[in-house]
């Protein structure tokens, strides 16, 4: 079920990065040379991971992860960098962990580099993990 997302799990192991900040240093920061916000520049592995994340939600949607901070909710997680990467994913089902992905996914949207911290510290790949013993599981159970 979850294979779109978890073919992605040896390239996140092998990756040297994930983005670079690019930082406006070169701009005056004058009304007609104004410095650019800071941002990152996502490789390619990132936005492969995100647009998986979006088609697995568009064609399912079935796990309603349109309200996946409800879902984060139901499951007993915060939304947040600090509580989601940190939460232990060993016994959530597939919706929660996907809808922890929407999440991290999301909080791009309202701080830059969000993304980027969930990809660094280990999260998105151990949320991916666990979408693949789900796999596992139920081909051993049936």
């Amino acid at each position: 079920m979850f294979e779109s997302l978890t073919k992605y799990l040896p390239a996140i192991e092998k990756a040297e990065g994930f983005g670079d900040w690019v930082v406006d240093r070169e701009s005056k920061g004058t009304m007609n040379d104004p410095i650019k916000m800071p941002y990152v520049n996502y490789g390619t592995v990132v936005t492969d991971v995100e647009q998986a994340i979006y088609d697995f939600m568009d064609g399912h949607p079935e796990y309603e992860l349109t309200h996946y901070r409800d879902i984060l909710e139901r499951n007993g997680l915060e939304w947040g960098g600090r509580a989601m990467s940190e939460a232990d994913v060993s016994e959530l089902d597939g919706q929660a962990v996907m809808a922890l992905l929407l999440g991290a996914v999301r909080a791009e949207r309202f701080c830059d580099g969000a993304l980027l911290s969930f990809f660094e510290n280990g999260g998105v790949r151990r949320w991916l993990v666990r979408l693949r013993a789900i796999d596992e599981q139920g081909r051993n159970e049936g």
